[in-house]
């Protein structure tokens, strides 16, 4: 499956629109890596842990979204589109969304 941000893709003709496709996925993130995000944004530095949730967050709606436009026909996703957003009490859970157009190409 040939997934990209862009409308087109060179060397390839969108021969058959196959409709728009989602994925979505939200993930909670456990109180110690809360605690530990905590501290290195007191003390400063990246937080792994927190980069990893999004990472499998964005990995998991990009594969359900790949899923959906293999079951319409498709062969590649265009125009796909990411978004993010805390969820939850105090932003404790991450939703994300991918979006495309599935699309059947030559």
């Amino acid at each position: 499956m040939l997934t990209t941000t862009t409308n087109t893709l060179e060397g390839y003709t969108v021969r058959e629109y196959r409709g728009i496709v989602t994925g979505e996925t939200i993930l909670g993130a456990n109180v110690f890596r809360d605690f530990m995000a905590g501290i290195r944004d007191f003390v400063g530095g990246r937080s792994g842990s927190y980069e990893k949730v999004i990472n499998d967050a964005r990995t998991t709606a990009l594969q359900e979204m790949e899923q959906k436009a293999e079951q319409l026909g498709a062969n590649a996703v265009i125009g796909v589109d990411f978004d993010y957003e805390a969820l939850g009490q105090g932003g404790s859970m991450l939703m994300v969304a991918a979006s495309g157009t599935a699309v059947l190409l030559d």
